[in-house]
């Protein structure tokens, strides 16, 4: 009941934030939080700082250069618009700057210093066989050189029995500068994946446990953490490596994913080995909080006659050569946490692949969870002092095979192999070949 003219006058005192959120209201709500007047105001103070007020022949009041005309002349909401676009534009200027340098041996920007910027986070949320979301904001990320591990917990999560799916969402705030000020203030999502939890634990790959949790992997880089006497869910993780991700995390719609760009091929018809040749390969393994492992690989290469079951395969370390043998640093195992209990999975960890073609552009890049098993076959390792484990990781573009020994004297673990199988049909696409 409150006259239009005075709830204006209200609002005309709330900051930027505030109004979007009042807009949220109702329609009569939406339509006052649109006043030009309002809007221009806020706009002129942000942008036009360094323009004084002047008085007017006329005797009226100029904001900056911009007089009544532009409040008039203009729909409503036009300079709500006005200044959620040029904020936007400032931190994204801002993001371009640093997303330009190129890190030479991975092949990526800065993505920790450009999401940073941007205000970029990630939520999750459950759906339910009847219909309702759950949401969860407050992840924790954790950033390494080529992929960002966030994890969320809660004390108050649905039934698991009456979960079917779990999406991933890249959130960007619509007025950056304002977001650690306003939390909860307008923010914009973008679908980043989806996950059916129909049947948890039948229809994913259980990757480890210990005494508290078991680990499910759900597609790559997704992980569900179980409590064991439960059976219902003790946190989520997700490692998601950078290549692409503010793409996907920006520019995607809340009900649609980001359709990434198709490659597009460049032939040479002068190199009979094309496509064969200059890999480099960037490896990270971590447990979150942890790195045990950050080694970069150049030079790689395969011959035609190595091509074989529809991959192309490239040898990394190898058995036989153990100068090349790395070790890794720690105690191997994927630490997590909640709001009370905390642990490690031995021998489960993160593992980030970044390969880049002959020309420096990120080829194959993933980020999964993987967990280390004792070798049923016998190495050709013969001098070996300890157990011998192995680890496989597989997708639609690629396989990944790493072998391990543990080390009694040192009670450290040493690559002793690491082999990349590249599919052909990804090979050919990439580079417009035939093999």
């Amino acid at each position: 009941s409150m006259p239009s003219e005075i709830l204006i006058k209200i609002l005309s005192y709330l900051d930027a934030a505030s109004l979007l959120s009042v807009g949220c209201v109702n329609k009569h709500f939406y339509q006052l939080a649109n006043d030009n007047g309002i809007w221009l105001k806020i706009y002129s103070s942000c942008f036009q700082q360094k323009r004084t007020v002047r008085k007017m022949k006329t005797g009226q009041t100029e904001t900056g250069s911009l007089g009544c005309a532009a409040l008039h002349d203009r729909n409503p909401g036009y300079w709500k618009k006005e200044y959620i676009i040029k904020q936007q534009a400032v931190v994204k200027a801002r993001v371009m700057q640093l997303v330009k340098r190129v890190v030479p041996y991975t092949g990526l920007c800065k993505h920790k210093e450009a999401m940073k910027a941007s205000g970029l986070s990630w939520i999750i949320v459950l759906k339910d066989k009847h219909g309702e979301e759950h949401m969860l904001e407050k992840g924790r990320p954790a950033f390494k050189d080529t992929s960002v591990t966030v994890l969320w917990y809660s004390t108050n999560w649905p039934c698991l029995e009456i979960l079917s799916t779990l999406k991933l969402f890249g959130v960007m705030p619509l007025l950056p500068d304002q977001s650690k000020a306003h939390s909860k203030g307008p923010h914009r999502r973008s679908l980043i994946a989806e996950y059916s939890l129909t049947n948890l634990t039948e229809n994913s790959v259980a990757v480890g446990a210990d005494k508290l949790v078991q680990l499910f992997s759900l597609g790559p880089g997704l992980l569900v953490g179980l409590w064991k006497e439960k059976k219902e869910i003790a946190f989520v993780m997700a490692s998601l490596h950078y290549h692409q991700l503010l793409e996907r995390s920006t520019l995607g719609s809340a009900t649609v994913q980001y359709a990434l760009p198709p490659n597009q091929p460049v032939r040479d018809d002068i190199d009979p080995d094309y496509g064969l040749h200059g890999y480099s390969l960037h490896l990270d393994l971590h447990g979150r909080s942890c790195t045990y492992l950050c080694a970069t690989f150049r030079s790689l290469f395969c011959r035609k006659v190595d091509i074989t079951d529809g991959y192309l395969r490239l040898r990394v370390v190898s058995l036989k050569d153990s100068t090349k043998h790395l070790p890794l640093t720690g105690t191997l195992g994927l630490y997590w946490e909640t709001d009370v209990f905390k642990g490690t999975i031995k021998n489960c960890f993160m593992m980030v692949v970044t390969v880049l073609d002959g020309t420096g552009k990120p080829f194959w890049c993933f980020s999964a969870p993987v967990y280390m098993e004792p070798s049923s076959e016998a190495s050709g390792l013969y001098d070996c002092s300890g157990p011998i484990y192995t680890t496989d990781y597989a997708d639609s573009e690629g396989k990944v095979f790493m072998e391990f020994v543990y080390l009694e004297e040192t009670k450290e673990y040493f690559i002793v192999s690491l082999v990349l199988y590249i599919s052909t049909k990804k090979l050919n696409n990439w580079y417009g070949t035939n093999y």
